[in-house]
């Protein structure tokens, strides 16, 4: 369990082929705060920690930790995101007395979506992402998504013929300097994950 609050960015320095993907991902993570079979979201995607170190880092201060991806979780992310040299939002699972400062986030991702427009707004960066028609009907106006493991907040929602909709969200500067967010571009792909309680009420609508 995870609440959508990023706590670092890593970096993908090994990616091995064997019967599932292995990566080494290094991160400026507290190494005794990493625990072997432990759950991480990478950039919305939870993960198995199967090894740990602080030995080759890709900078001093940073710990780096192995996890597997299968077949299964890399047909369901955005394209490339598992490639070697790519920066991830970390976090680490939610432990017991932990603020819950985003959302409850699971770890699974439900879609892709597309960056169809990135501007500065202020000081800030306005995003608007495209949904797939089956992600549209839990996407709301001021509800919660997790978009690439960050919990945000949604400020629009504008359905489209196709069933699909665009929704606009609005990354504040602190936000974008913490996050992989702050270089989205037209064109872009993201891993969202919906609301659990959408999830849950739209179950229970189709029971009715």
């Amino acid at each position: 369990m995870f609440t959508g609050i990023v706590t670092a960015i890593g970096t993908i320095t090994s990616a091995e082929q064997r019967g599932d993907l292995r990566l080494r991902i290094a991160a400026p993570l507290d190494p005794a705060r990493i625990d072997i079979g432990a759950s991480i979201a990478c950039s919305g995607v939870c993960l198995t920690v199967v090894a740990k170190g602080t030995d080759n880092a890709v900078e001093e201060g940073d710990a780096w930790f192995d996890v597997d991806v299968s077949a299964e979780s890399v047909s369901r992310t955005r394209p490339n995101m598992w490639a070697k040299g790519e920066r991830l939002n970390i976090e680490p699972s939610l432990r017991m007395g932990d603020e819950l400062g985003g959302h409850i986030v699971t770890g699974h991702v439900d879609s892709i979506g597309e960056v169809v427009l990135a501007e500065t707004s202020g000081d800030s960066w306005r995003v608007v992402i495209r949904a797939r028609a089956e992600m549209a009907p839990f996407i709301a106006e001021k509800g919660s998504i997790t978009v690439d493991g960050v919990s945000l907040t949604v400020n629009d929602v504008r359905d489209r013929p196709d069933k699909t909709c665009d929704f606009m969200l609005n990354i504040i500067p602190h936000t974008g300097e913490v996050t992989t967010l702050g270089g989205l571009k037209t064109g872009s792909h993201v891993n969202l994950e919906i609301d659990v309680l959408a999830r849950y009420l739209k179950r229970m609508q189709g029971l009715m």
